[in-house]
């Protein structure tokens, strides 16, 4: 079932069209991998999914198939921005977030967040002294804490060495378990290919491709004899 679809919407900035017609559906369970050019809209798209942008033309709906009501889907999204407070503590910036969204979380709890992360070393140091990688981590932290029904990644790897890397890859996983739906951007395919159950490919704002990973990746000739 899904829990956010997208129809027909498209996004203006003035004279320019950034996004043409997308129709689309994050799925419970599954990664849809964004991909397409420099350009292609993949950063606009996800801001719309957030709620952060607003389309120009078609909808955004959220658990359109329920046909019950209930609390809406926790969203949660890692863009270019952290939205850190440079004058917090690590600790202290998930402290206001949890507030922030009303959870019930203890010290321990936030603790071991940022153990999950591999920042409980730096618990206590402000996040503006942070890398850009760790700054990434705590933002992934900062999105962990919600358990979001709905992952929205924007190039979440920027700044992240290997083994930290692994651990967003491992946390993807561990989302698309527990039956999240998440949509990826990424500019690296070959490492995050085997991550990904779809394809929405871009180009030039419009859907290119929407359909099985395994496809997608398939040498030319043996996707033009399946398709």
């Amino acid at each position: 079932m899904p829990e956010l679809v997208l129809e027909r919407v498209g996004k203006r900035y003035g004279p320019a069209q950034v996004l043409r017609n997308v129709d689309c559906a994050l799925t419970r369970g599954v990664v849809t991998l964004v991909t397409g050019g420099n350009g292609a809209g993949k950063s606009t798209l996800l801001k719309i999914m957030a709620g952060l942008s607003r389309p120009s033309s078609g909808r955004v709906l959220l658990r359109p198939e329920s046909g019950a009501p209930g609390p809406e889907p926790r969203l949660g999204y890692v863009g270019h921005a952290t939205f850190l407070y440079p004058d917090l503590t690590a600790l202290e910036n998930l402290a206001f977030w949890r507030t922030a969204h009303q959870l019930r979380l203890e010290r321990d709890a936030l603790l071991a967040l940022l153990e999950r992360v591999g920042l409980a070393d730096h618990a206590h140091e402000r996040a503006r002294v942070f890398s850009r990688g760790m700054a990434q981590r705590l933002n992934l932290a900062r999105v962990l804490m919600l358990a979001p029904d709905i992952l929205l990644l924007d190039e979440p790897a920027t700044g992240l060495d290997a083994p930290s890397r692994g651990l967003l890859r491992r946390e993807i996983a561990a989302a698309r378990e527990r039956g999240a739906c998440v949509a990826l951007v990424s500019h690296d395919l070959a490492g995050d290919a085997p991550l990904a159950d779809r394809v929405l490919a871009l180009a030039r704002g419009a859907v290119t491709y929407d359909g099985p990973a395994a496809a997608f990746f398939a040498p030319e000739g043996a996707r033009a004899c399946c398709a």
